[in-house]
């Protein structure tokens, strides 16, 4: 009789190693291209002022607040300020449905000629709307144009600096509503 080998050692020497190379291929490719696309990933942020909520009475101030509020409703935008609050201009919508916001950016810019230190608006959306809506609203009321005529103003030093924002502190009256 011969020798025979025990199955045990014939099933060992049969087993194939797994190729583990095109899984690594596959996990470096994958990585490479999420490195790649964060770079065109953008995030902007626009600031806005948030309101603090105190018990205290408000400091007293020398000179009063223009109150300027921007009311968004359906069919028109509502600029009014001082107080008791008046309305100061009503500015319809275009003819193609539009905001106006050439028309509010330039009576903007005739308020900031008269309150040069005022950067505080309050922004009440009364409708819903689209974000780029509301970001387009905000654009008109934050920046000056190049093509609007410079502003300045006396700085600590009492040097003229150039205006180079309108409106820049936005506030949200009635976010809840």
């Amino acid at each position: 009789m011969g020798y025979k080998t025990p199955t045990r050692r014939k099933a060992k020497a049969n087993l194939k190693k797994i190729n583990l190379i095109p899984i690594l291929d596959a996990v470096f490719i994958f990585i490479f291209f999420l490195l790649m696309s964060t770079q065109f990933v953008k995030i902007f942020e626009i600031g806005s002022v948030v309101p603090i909520l105190s018990n205290s009475p408000p400091p007293k101030v020398k000179k009063k607040p223009l109150g300027l509020t921007i009311t968004i409703k359906k069919n028109a935008l509502i600029v009014s300020h001082a107080k008791p609050r008046q309305i100061s201009k009503r500015i319809n919508k275009n003819s193609d449905g539009q905001y106006n916001l050439s028309a509010l950016h330039d009576y903007l810019v005739g308020l900031k000629k008269k309150y040069r230190a005022e950067e505080l608006v309050i922004l009440e959306p009364k409708v819903d709307l689209k974000y780029e809506v509301i970001i387009h609203i905000m654009d008109s009321i934050r920046m000056m144009n190049k093509t609007d005529d410079p502003l300045f103003k006396k700085d600590v030093d009492g040097v003229d600096t150039q205006i180079k924002t309108l409106f820049s502190k936005i506030i949200f009256g009635n976010l809840m509503s």
